[in-house]
């Protein structure tokens, strides 16, 4: 599966105002690449508060251990690029 067809529904969903987004990983495995077009993306688009309204359900340990990588990375980016 592409990245970029779920994160354009993520952004779609994210729109709107207050909502809080459940992505279900349950039995899914992702790659590094998935997980940084999926979320990577938003975070050096957004800021690293999006992230307060996604909640990541289901991770397996692996998951978890690459979402975590990708959010640090990208968070460390963005603040890098949007700090005088």
């Amino acid at each position: 599966m592409a990245a970029v067809p779920v994160r354009d529904e993520l952004e779609i969903a994210l729109a709107q105002a207050g909502t809080e987004v459940i992505l279900d990983f349950s039995g899914v495995s992702a790659t590094q690449s998935f997980i940084d077009e999926l979320v990577g993306v938003l975070v050096l688009r957004s800021g690293p508060e999006v992230l307060s309204r996604i909640v990541f359900k289901g991770c397996s340990d692996d998951v978890r251990a690459i979402i975590e990588f990708v959010v640090s990375d990208r968070c460390d980016q963005y603040m890098k690029a949007n700090t005088h």
